[in-house]
């Protein structure tokens, strides 16, 4: 009988097949960073109260994407653990389950777009009318019409999750350069259309998404056939239970930052709606030089978690340590630039002087807690690979939540705006120690319980014969 053929994920090169599943990844996420990117710097040149409007429209719209980003974490781990173990009936179950679960997130976010948008920058604006009205408009129809994010979250993962990283690029592009096209047309009225203003930016990003969507359905329909598409309404009731044991870890995490970001601008606007707009324009800058460490990341976690189904620890260990080692020689040239120059990378965003002001000092400290945070972002990439939601939930809310909620509040009280900044790349250093400990310990229990079945599994066979 004629041998299976080996998958790649569990025998190249691990340098080699980091960069193969990492580069296209950090091609699309660049693509999908600069068209956020892109969306702000238009939208900056309406005007500064436009700006602070998409800063504070932000932290929502990370509480819509946790809810596909969970998801597409969860069934990446489980399609890929299910790929190492052979196991095509399970493969088959979870993309459908996985299907299921994204258009129920879209329900849930529609309805949340309805009713909470209003309240919400009535709330966070200061009683400023214009930033309200900018930002209303905008992030009603961001979630309203959602369903194609999270689509696309899916399908792209489906390809991931099969080593196909490639595939990612093409899914993404198609949403991205829709997205380029249309935002200057419909922001600033362009070929006889009305100027739209932010609410254009949400019309060019939600029609890339669908466009993003289709995409990802048919490539994943005509080159992807490790992961089957099968659209059900009776959905497997354990492998949705996996998808979310692994995925929801991840969407409290991004729901708690979200909520930390909200908690912020409350401060931030404090001091004025200008620092709000830094603390924006800041995020932005972060997801666009931090493609390369997020793509390694993402790319290291269908690589462990194949390489776990396949009993083979010590390539798991081998990829996160090529997964640092690239990070970092991916973002260093990033982080000079924002340490030598911040000044014109603000300008992008048509800063003001009091702009620059207070984001030349914000951008240099916030790029340290950068530098410093991609081993802790690595292990929790590994945690994920490993199907350990619960700790990597852990590791990331102690750096991204717990301590900057609490070195923010003890830092505001002495009413010098740099001090937020600094509590940000505080919490990156303090918690990196307790990041190398914490998969120290977790993760060799793990590994030396799944080596000791693969051991006592191989004599049983043994014994057979």
């Amino acid at each position: 009988m004629a041998q299976q053929k080996e998958n790649t994920m569990g025998t190249a090169n691990m340098p080699g097949l980091l960069l193969k599943t990492g580069i296209p990844l950090i091609l699309s996420l660049l693509i999908n960073n600069l068209y956020n990117f892109v969306d702000s710097v238009f939208v900056s040149r309406i005007s500064e109260d436009a700006l602070t409007a998409l800063s504070l429209a932000s932290p929502i719209q990370m509480l819509m994407s946790a809810m596909g980003l969970g998801i597409a974490v969860g069934l990446n781990a489980v399609i890929s653990k299910a790929l190492g173990e052979k196991n095509q009936e399970r493969v088959e179950k979870t993309a459908s389950a996985a299907l299921v679960l994204a258009f129920l997130a879209w329900v849930i976010v529609a309805v949340l777009g309805v009713f909470i948008v209003e309240p919400y920058f009535r709330w966070q604006s200061g009683g400023n009318e214009t930033i309200m009205e900018y930002g209303a408009s905008y992030l009603r129809i961001c979630m309203i019409f959602s369903l194609g994010l999270m689509g696309q979250w899916v399908f792209d993962r489906f390809v991931m999750a099969s080593g196909k990283s490639s595939l990612f690029l093409f899914t993404l592009s198609a949403a991205s350069i829709t997205n380029l096209i249309l935002d200057p047309i419909l922001i600033f009225g362009y070929f006889g259309l009305p100027a739209m203003g932010t609410a254009g930016a949400a019309a060019a990003t939600v029609i890339g998404q669908f466009a993003g969507c289709i995409a990802g359905y048919f490539i994943n329909k005509r080159w992807n056939r490790e992961v089957p598409i099968h659209f059900t309404v009776k959905p497997d009731g354990g492998c949705m239970a996996a998808i979310l044991k692994v995925g929801i870890p991840s969407t409290l995490v991004q729901v708690v930052t979200s909520l930390l970001a909200v908690y912020v601008n409350t401060v931030l606007i404090t001091f004025s709606p200008t620092a709000v707009a830094v603390y924006g324009a800041c995020a932005k800058i972060h997801n666009l030089v931090t493609v390369g460490v997020h793509g390694m990341d993402n790319g290291l976690i269908p690589i462990v978690a194949f390489n776990f189904g396949a009993n083979k620890p010590e390539r798991i260990h081998q990829g996160i340590r090529w997964t640092v080692l690239f990070s970092y020689a991916f973002f260093v040239p990033f982080f000079l630039i924002m340490e030598i120059a911040p000044g014109w990378v603000l300008q992008l965003f048509n800063a003001s002087g009091e702009m620059l002001s207070i984001g030349v000092t914000a951008l240099r400290i916030l790029a340290l807690g950068y530098l410093v945070s991609i081993v802790g972002l690595t292990i929790s990439s590994a945690f994920q690979g490993l199907s350990m939601g619960i700790p990597s939930m852990i590791l990331t809310m102690c750096r991204q939540v717990i301590l900057p909620v609490v070195l923010v509040t003890v830092l505001a009280r002495f009413g010098n705006l740099a001090l937020l900044w600094v509590a940000f790349a505080a919490a990156e250093a303090i918690a990196l120690p307790f990041a190398l400990f914490f998969w120290q310990n977790r993760s060799r229990s793990v590994l030396q319980e799944k080596n000791s079945h693969g051991r006592n599994q191989a004599g049983r066979y043994h014994g057979a014969y």
